[in-house]
């Protein structure tokens, strides 16, 4: 069976990866800053880090759950909302982490969102698993 769903969202998220990697490292590159040591700290290479890593935090375990919920004959249309404000929260989060700016808007969609998507695809994903192990 196949996810195309799935597999069009993951493929979105790791261009998505891919830009955010490239930001913290050229950044890098231009500044010669291997890793945060040193003083004083460059916060917009801790800023661009921080967005690289909070996404790969949080991207794969979503994924993963989508999939499964895809596999186990999940509601496509779900799969397309949560996937719409999922990939909405993330690019809202990365415009938004700010060091000196914890009310940034764009950080508080993303983190929202984030864990609204989480928890969503959580819950329907183990209705799903009852269903199947109940039958």
């Amino acid at each position: 069976m196949s996810i195309p769903i799935t597999l069009m969202y993951a493929s979105v998220f790791a261009l998505f990866a891919l830009v955010l990697s490239f930001r913290a490292g050229s950044f890098r590159g231009k500044t010669g800053i291997s890793v945060l040591h040193g003083e004083p700290q460059n916060m917009e290479l801790a800023e661009r880090v921080r967005a690289h890593q909070n996404f790969l935090e949080y991207v794969p375990m979503v994924l993963i759950v989508m999939g499964a919920i895809e596999l186990n004959g999940g509601s496509s249309m779900f799969l397309y909302i949560v996937g719409d404000v999922f990939l909405i929260a993330r690019i809202a989060h990365a415009i938004g982490l700010k060091h000196d700016n914890m009310g940034h808007p764009g950080r508080l969609i993303g983190a929202f969102g984030s864990l609204l998507v989480t928890v969503v695809v959580s819950v329907y994903g183990l209705w799903l698993a009852s269903k199947a192990l109940l039958a």
